[in-house]
């Protein structure tokens, strides 16, 4: 099985955070230590800690690089996973967030069949 069942969210929400869920997953830390970071870094830029410009400079902070991917037919989360049996990646959909790490993914529902248009990976 590729899909985990993944919620580090302390009130088990599932709405409006998977940013932050996919980020603490991904960085070994509390959803809350997560969440206080992205709203520093949002502050720090004037914009809110969920907007693609703020989690992108955290997680470069962090030692990411972002990619793109250039596919021409669908490429899904399970596309991806398939292809990245090692390593850990913040995947990007458009309007969803998951992370992927060896090759499975974790997150509070199956997201398996959207379609990924960048992800970032952890600079070793």
């Amino acid at each position: 099985m590729i899909y985990i069942d993944y919620n580090a969210n302390p009130m088990h929400r599932k709405v409006g955070d998977c940013t932050v869920r996919a980020i603490s997953k991904a960085l070994k830390q509390s959803w809350e230590h997560t969440y206080t970071e992205l709203a520093v870094q949002g502050l720090l830029m004037y914009d809110m800690p969920s907007s693609n410009a703020v989690w992108g400079a955290y997680l470069k902070s962090k030692g990411f690089v972002k990619k793109a991917i250039n596919k021409d037919r669908l490429y899904t989360i399970i596309d991806f996973c398939k292809d990245n049996p090692q390593g850990v990646y913040i995947v990007g959909t458009g309007t969803h967030t998951v992370c992927v790490e060896d090759g499975k993914y974790y997150d509070t529902w199956d997201c398996g069949n959207k379609a990924v248009y960048g992800y970032w990976s952890k600079l070793n």
